[in-house]
């Protein structure tokens, strides 16, 4: 009964259950790594999206006096064709 290659022997039993330890304790901490490194990805990727928010920001806030320019210049291109109008 004390046969080591008995399969339901409590040595071989406790053996194998080691064994399936070692394998999910491997597992788990393969997997925990892996985890980490797509938290760690995923962090990087919401800071770049914050930069180029900012960025986006900046350039949309930059922009808005090229409009008014436009404006400015068409109601002043109007006016001019009208007093040369005016002047004949």
């Amino acid at each position: 009964m004390n046969d080591p290659d008995h399969p339901n022997d409590p040595l071989t039993i406790a053996l194998e259950l080691e064994r399936l330890r070692g394998s999910l304790e491997a597992g788990f901490a393969r997997a925990d790594g892996q985890l980490a490194l797509l938290v760690q990805r995923s962090d990087q990727s919401d800071k770049q999206l914050a930069d180029h928010e900012q960025r986006l920001d900046a350039l949309e806030r930059a922009r808005w006096p090229l409009t008014s320019i436009a404006a400015l210049t068409a109601v002043a291109a109007v006016v001019l064709g009208v007093w040369e109008l005016s002047a004949r």
